[in-house]
């Protein structure tokens, strides 16, 4: 059974680069982090080190053991910046963050991150279609895709009414919902969300008569 990091090896996972997952540590502990499975050295240069997706799972593993009222939403939590580190607005959180510069700024380097992570971990470095860390975060996923191309989010109420976008988990697996009540909106998210690389499909809820997008990262 392998052994399982060390406290310093935990640190440099923790540290890890929320969207792409680059870390930083010394030439030891990172070799050791890639013997364990947790990270992987790109063959590129400049030879950075990145968490693998069990690398992922254990640092958010760690941070739900930390904050047991997040592990009960986890997705409340992420969506309202609970865990301390970037998160894309999928709408309707209760706390906010401050629009602006800073902000725009911060989703702009989130998506650039992202766009990096796809073109070193997909086949052919390929950046037109989502990778492994998109397909384990598909709210945050199709949220920042979606804020990085401007269209607005709703605001307050996890689940209530009013404009702007909300991307929720589906039961049905590598699958998101998105909702929009003005239809020229809703119909300007799926065509951003198909340009990310997303399969996107338009649906009516049976009972309210609402339209809303499902959608799926694309594979090839």
């Amino acid at each position: 059974m392998t052994r399982p990091p060390t406290a310093a090896q935990r640190r440099v996972i923790d540290a890890a680069d929320p969207v792409t997952g680059r870390l930083r540590g010394t030439e030891f502990q990172l070799a050791a982090l890639v013997k364990r499975g947790l990270a992987f050295r790109h063959p590129r240069p400049p030879h950075d080190h990145f968490l693998t997706p069990a690398g992922h799972r254990l640092r958010e593993e760690a941070r739900r053991a930390e904050t047991p009222t997040a592990a009960r939403d986890t997705s409340a939590s992420t969506a309202s910046g609970a865990t301390g580190v970037f998160a894309a607005r999928v709408g309707g959180e209760e706390a906010i963050p401050a629009a602006g510069p800073a902000r725009t700024r911060e989703v702009h380097s989130a998506w650039q991150g992202l766009l990096e992570l796809r073109r070193m971990t997909n086949t052919h470095g390929a950046v037109d279609r989502p990778c492994g860390w998109e397909r384990t975060h598909l709210v945050q996923a199709a949220a920042l895709a979606l804020e990085a191309a401007g269209h607005r989010p709703a605001d307050g109420g996890w689940s209530g009414g009013g404009g702007g976008y909300r991307v929720r988990a589906t039961p049905q697996p590598e699958a998101v919902a998105v909702r929009e009540p003005d239809s020229e909106a809703l119909r300007a998210c799926a065509a951003t969300l198909e340009k990310a690389g997303w399969q996107v499909g338009e649906h009516t809820e049976p009972r309210t008569g609402a339209r809303y997008l499902l959608a799926s990262p694309r594979r090839t």
